[in-house]
């Protein structure tokens, strides 16, 4: 028998066209390799999903005195500036961790300061606030001086300040701090 173009191109449409599938190994894979895509994305949205639901419910200093009057509770402050890259990555990796999102959350409260806020703060009956702010180059609020401040040591970031349900000061870090540490630290 002669093969002519005809004459493939005919049993390639049979092939085809029998129960609307074609039934060869190309579409077998090509089937597959939808499948693996379809999990890929659904895999990527539902980490991207839990990776956004995992976020510390941060306060500021004013609802800090609110809470602590209605139930004293641990405290985790973390001390920042805009241009502090170590303070963006553990914003990245260690607060985005769902343990370190869950201890923070159930077992302290947590505050999020930028240390060059011009903000006047009102906490317990006294006002913080920026005394250089506008006088000078990175000038750094009242309250992450007196909670953060070391003697003979300049300024530095990141600052993490732990205190007690007495609000005094137990643990301060002035470093970046990874999940594992991160972690070690809350317990």
């Amino acid at each position: 028998m002669k093969v002519t173009h005809s004459n493939i191109s005919t049993k390639r449409v049979k092939t085809m066209t029998r129960g609307n599938h074609f039934h060869g190994p190309t579409t077998h894979a090509l089937h597959v390799t939808k499948y693996v895509v379809v999990l890929i994305v659904l895999f990527t949205l539902s980490a991207k999903l839990s990776a956004q639901d995992a976020t510390v419910a941060w306060l500021n200093f004013e609802q800090l005195q609110d809470s602590l009057t209605a139930k004293p509770k641990k405290v985790f402050i973390d001390f920042y500036a805009e241009w502090c890259s170590y303070c963006k990555k553990m914003d990245r990796t260690s607060f985005r961790k769902s343990e370190i999102v869950s201890k923070l959350n159930s077992e302290y409260y947590a505050v999020k300061m930028d240390i060059e806020t011009s903000d006047t703060i009102v906490f317990d009956g006294q006002k913080y606030l920026n005394k250089d702010f506008g006088k000078k180059r990175n000038a750094i609020h009242e309250i992450p001086l007196l909670l953060a401040s070391r003697d003979g040591v300049p300024f530095s970031l990141p600052a993490i300040v732990v205190l007690n349900e007495s609000f005094q000061v137990t643990q301060r870090y002035f470093e970046y701090i990874p999940p594992k540490k991160m972690l070690e630290i809350l317990k």
